[in-house]
């Protein structure tokens, strides 16, 4: 069996994963109405899936680090069919929410051994291939996940996504069991050594950029669908063109990011994704009730916040080059924590303020990262 093929299957669990994430965004309106909830209190599954990945994920990987790779990533695919199934069946707001608990550690688990696994089975020297092939399966959810997510709550209800996930779970099991080979556990990292690296400001004001970036992105994204539907008043079939054509522009802006750090370098790159990511978030909060160019400045966030996601790996990585993986274990971490806490506080500024002042909120998110950014090229250069 080709390494291609392997990696390939690890990327659609990727993708199965980034969907039971993102997908939330996409449908909230409809779960909030169904359950009898607020916009707000629908948010927090969001919330609860993100911190759940964030505190559960290094907790598994430690206790499992010995633990043979490919019978942890059986597991971990196991308990994630089980919560969305659990999401499909159960009623009411409080046991979804304990099902997204569940969701977002085994989400994490099976993320990380996927990665790991793809660069066991890669080819020597396509190993760094391999991780973007993971990768792109969580991004391709943005693309394809969220809108078929809409269309598919539209036409029979939102419970019917989590069932559908659970279904290909399943295969996703007998695929891996067949297919993927045997692989052997890793030396443990406690948590004290992976946290000792947030002594360091160095670690401290690079991690803080993906914090405030992800936040910006997270208050205004986990309520974009009642946003353009209520504020900009989009149709359902708009709606849902909007959300594909994101996803697209959200595989541009990641392209196109990684080829201007390699030509530009990683601060400019940086600077100049959050600069536009600003710019695109003062038009949307200025009122553009056009769907065109609404769709057109949606473009524009798009590739914007996407465009940050190469040069902020690079930016972290380099920061302590000689502890790479538990720096990009810490930057996943850190963007899970700021998921959950753009969720929240995107559902405050609704509940407290208004819907129309979330893109506000977000664009001084963004204007922190900024600043972030600006510190961080200057303790390199002292």
């Amino acid at each position: 069996m080709s390494s291609t093929l392997k990696i390939y299957i690890l990327a659609i669990l990727s993708f199965l994963v980034g969907t039971s994430e993102y997908v939330i965004a996409g449908i909230l309106d409809k779960i909030a109405w169904s359950t009898g909830v607020s916009l707000v209190t629908a948010g927090q599954l969001i919330t609860v899936f993100s911190l759940a990945y964030a505190f559960g994920t290094p907790l598994i990987m430690v206790m499992t680090a010995r633990m043979e790779r490919k019978k942890l990533l059986l597991f971990a695919i196991g308990f994630f069919v089980l919560s969305n199934a659990l999401a499909y069946i159960l009623p009411g707001i409080a046991l979804l929410n304990a099902s997204r608990i569940l969701m977002g550690i085994s989400a994490g688990v099976v993320v990380v051994v996927s990665m790991t696994i793809a660069t066991k089975v890669a080819q020597p020297g396509k190993e760094g291939s391999a991780l973007a092939a993971v990768l792109m399966g969580f991004t391709a959810s943005l693309i394809f996940g969220v809108p078929l997510g809409r269309i598919m709550a539209g036409a029979y209800e939102w419970k019917a996504v989590f069932g559908v996930i659970a279904l290909l779970g399943i295969a996703a099991i007998f695929l891996i069991a067949l297919i993927i080979p045997r692989t052997k556990g890793e030396a443990v990292v406690s948590l004290r050594n992976q946290l000792a690296l947030l002594k360091q400001p160095k670690a401290i004001v690079a991690l803080s950029v993906t914090f405030f970036w992800i936040i910006g992105y997270s208050i205004f994204y986990s309520y974009i669908t009642p946003f353009l539907l209520a504020v900009v008043g989009m149709s359902e079939g708009t709606l849902n063109t909007t959300l594909f054509v994101i996803g697209i522009a959200s595989l541009i802006g990641s392209r196109s990011g990684g080829y201007a750090t390699d030509k530009w370098g990683l601060h400019r790159v940086l600077l100049i994704g959050l600069g536009l990511n600003a710019i695109a978030l003062v038009l949307i909060a200025l009122g553009v009730h056009t769907s065109v160019l609404m769709i057109a400045i949606l473009i524009l966030w798009s590739i914007a916040v996407w465009s940050l996601g190469p040069p902020q790996q690079l930016n972290v990585i380099t920061i302590a080059p000689e502890s790479t993986g538990i720096m990009l274990s810490l930057n996943s971490m850190v963007l899970q924590l700021a998921m959950a806490a753009g969720a929240g506080i995107g559902g405050l500024v609704v509940e407290q303020i208004s819907l129309t002042s979330v893109p506000w909120f977000a664009g001084v998110a963004i204007v922190l990262a900024f600043g972030a950014v600006l510190l961080s090229r200057r303790m390199r250069v002292h």
